[in-house]
């Protein structure tokens, strides 16, 4: 998962592969908090990795629920029966309302019923978003419900007991969110096991109800735990029958997210041209309403086929088609549509969207403020927008609000360099502000996007950080590499495991040629920080003295250069790369964004060498280890193929008196200054 504070999308132009969709966030919420209420035990499986799913956990455990964890992709909830464990809690839900709006409900009831004082909060944002319909329904119901902040928002406390009255229909809003009636109808079947309760319970909905393929997903999860609601054709009137109580089924699979497939279906209708995407578990038997998206994607030009649990998307027109289109069944989803907007071939136009005003952020505004960032004539209005495309495209720094669906939204336009149905090379890159926020629903979704989209390898950024033996150049280049979310290419390494791996398989270390022809048989495996040779992980091994005078000494050997000049090109891969050696920006990458070299003084390095070993317990002197040092810079530089020597264009960074920090932060700063992105 990215967790920089940006990430910049170099220019996209294809597509190809498969893609394995996360669960889905709605499903997953709302399948857990269910098992948390049923009798019995209850295996739920492909659960969603998320920020919202994590809060829901947490809230479950400390209200008493056993969860545990049998394998990887398998949680067992052993449930409440209906039944408060626990009298007093705290519970913050983040900015999860698929948490915040039923757990209110759920818990209002129960300590309605059996006593008991909770508290409701989130982040900041959470108290921002309205929830008042929802505790004005309750309240009406006799529910002791105290405002802890803002009226009409959370924070909230609930509190009880405190007599209900059920011989009347609950009415509720149904044109805010959808997530009000699902909260009831997910809390009252503990009204109606009650052995109190022997009349239907009644929820009445006011208004148009929007988002209705969401309040299908409740009904169908409702009656895999034992509870069937009847429901008329309007939409309007919800019968919870008297002794209704939950049940585990047993075991429960969560399907793919149908809201994440949007941008992959997207990705294929404007970049899948020779082969369709294939887009894993989510299908034609899918329980989303999202799923619904692949009909507004085919009526811009998509060519689509869907399969019970997979979707295979290409190309079809280009540019897509203009649309105007009613987005109440697809909320979600159609956000995505507001960027394919910018590559159709006229203005296009979606309705019925009042809802995004009250997700994770203002979307509706959100969307048009960065839409217009990129170029784009956007008109806003109450429920609608209209777009019109793009042909002169401005480099970008989108605000994500801190919404994980604005990061991968405005992911789609680093395709801006595809014209006229064929990629060019003049796209221009785009900035994704806080992309660690996708981590509330995909978590992993800018590493899978990576590895299915295609680009220019000219068009992926690379920074170079030469330097002599004990510069501090791979800390430096692990630090860069972190904050901008890049690749790693320590190209010291590949040298070491050369080395190593010519010693242990007695080969003389001055004939090139043979440690080269060993080179293609190294099993190579680089993982979170890791070196793996084999089935053997080398971290520790390589950084041995002995090791690094094994590196300087089959460095010297053109054959090994040209052995491992291959392996190291292959680690230009998307978002970008920092590779750190000692020819990096001379012999490597020549045409590099930008190029550091790195130096400290002699004694400078050896007295960090010298810490470093103390601190390893491993004995060491001072003086040997900077006659060392001088004798490996007097052969680096001095090696016929590729000696260690500074770029013409590159950048002096001598960190003798610098902290590693101070050193990054330098990097980072000229790294900006070569960035053609507006100020944020």
């Amino acid at each position: 998962m990215f967790t920089t504070a940006y990430l910049d999308l170099p220019p996209l132009q294809s597509a190809v592969g498969t893609v394995q969709l996360p669960g889905s966030k709605s499903i997953s919420n709302r399948v857990l908090l269910l098992a948390g209420l049923a009798e019995g035990e209850t295996l739920v499986h492909d659960i969603l990795e998320s920020e919202d799913t994590h809060v829901m956990l947490q809230a479950l455990r400390q209200l008493g629920c056993e969860i545990t964890q049998p394998d990887a992709r398998t949680l067992r909830v052993r449930g409440l029966g209906g039944q408060l464990a626990v009298k007093q809690a705290s519970l913050f839900l983040g900015n999860a309302g698929t948490a915040m709006r039923p757990l209110t409900a759920a818990l209002a009831l129960l300590t309605a019923r059996q006593g008991g004082q909770m508290e409701l909060s989130g982040v900041p944002r959470m108290h921002e978003r309205p929830i008042a319909d929802l505790v004005d329904a309750l309240r009406a119901l006799g529910c002791t419900i105290e405002d802890l902040g803002q009226p009409g928002y959370p924070p909230l406390r609930l509190s009880g007991p405190c007599a209900l009255k059920l011989d009347q229909a609950v009415r509720v809003r149904g044109d805010v969110s959808s997530q009000f009636l699902t909260a009831l109808l997910l809390a009252f079947p503990l009204l109606s096991s009650d052995a109190q309760s022997t009349q239907d319970l009644v929820i009445e909905v006011t208004g148009e109800l929007i988002s209705k393929p969401y309040i299908e997903i409740t009904l169908q999860l409702l009656a895999r735990f034992g509870v069937t609601v009847q429901r008329d054709e309007q939409w309007r009137r919800f019968v919870i029958p008297a002794g209704s109580r939950y049940r585990s089924p047993g075991s429960i699979y969560v399907e793919g997210d149908a809201s994440s497939a949007s941008y992959f279906v997207a990705l294929g209708a404007m970049a899948a041209v020779e082969q369709p995407l294939r887009i894993e578990g989510v299908g034609a038997q899918s329980v989303q309403g999202d799923i619904r998206f692949v009909e507004a994607a085919q009526a811009m030009g998509a060519q689509v086929e869907l399969g019970p649990n997979w979707i295979e998307v290409r190309r079809g027109l280009w540019p897509l088609r203009a649309l105007d289109l009613d987005c109440n069944h697809i909320p979600d989803a159609a956000m995505t549509l507001a960027v394919m907007a910018l590559f159709a071939d006229g203005p296009s136009r979606l309705r019925n969207i009042a809802s995004w005003r009250v997700k994770e952020t203002d979307r509706l505004s959100a969307m048009a403020t960065e839409l217009r960032r990129l170029g784009a004539q956007v008109e806003e209005g109450p429920d609608w927008l209209q777009i019109q495309p793009l042909s002169q495209w401005r480099a970008a720094a989108i605000h994500t609000y801190d919404d994980h669906r604005m990061a991968m939204c405005f992911s789609l336009a680093a395709l801006n360099g595809i014209r006229a149905g064929a990629p060019q090379a003049a796209g221009l890159p785009v900035r994704i502000l806080d992309p660690k926020c996708v981590a509330k629903t995909f978590p992993d979704y800018f590493e899978t996007l990576f590895g299915v989209v295609r680009t220019h390898a000219q068009d992926i950024p690379v920074i170079t950080i030469d330097g002599p033996t004990a510069s501090g150049k791979g800390t430096l280049a692990h630090e860069v590499a972190d904050a901008l979310g890049y690749q790693v290419l320590d190209s010291g390494a590949l040298y070491r495991v050369t080395g190593l791996a010519a010693t242990r398989a007695g080969l003389d270390l001055s004939d090139g040629e043979a440690v080269a022809a060993l080179v293609p048989s190294l099993q190579l495996r680089f993982v979170a920080g890791e070196i793996w040779l084999g089935e053997e992980e080398v971290s520790a091994a390589l950084r041995e003295e002995a090791t690094g005078l094994m590196a300087s000494q089959v460095a010297v050997h053109p054959p090994v250069r040209e052995a491992l000049t291959a392996l190291q090109h292959s680690f230009r891969r998307l978002p970008g790369l920092v590779a750190d050696g000692r020819d990096m920006g001379t012999a490597l990458f020549p045409q590099a964004d930008l190029k550091v070299f790195l130096t400290a003084s002699a004694s400078t390095r050896a007295d960090r060498r010298h810490k470093q070993l103390i601190s390893k317990g491993i004995s060491a002197n001072i003086e040997s280890l900077r006659a060392d040092l001088e004798a490996r810079d007097a052969r680096d530089q001095n090696r016929s193929s590729s000696p260690t020597r500074a770029a013409a264009d590159a950048l002096l960074l001598d960190n003798s008196a610098q902290t590693i920090e101070q050193s990054r932060d330098l990097v980072l700063t000229w790294w900006q200054e070569r960035r053609p992105f507006p100020a944020a």
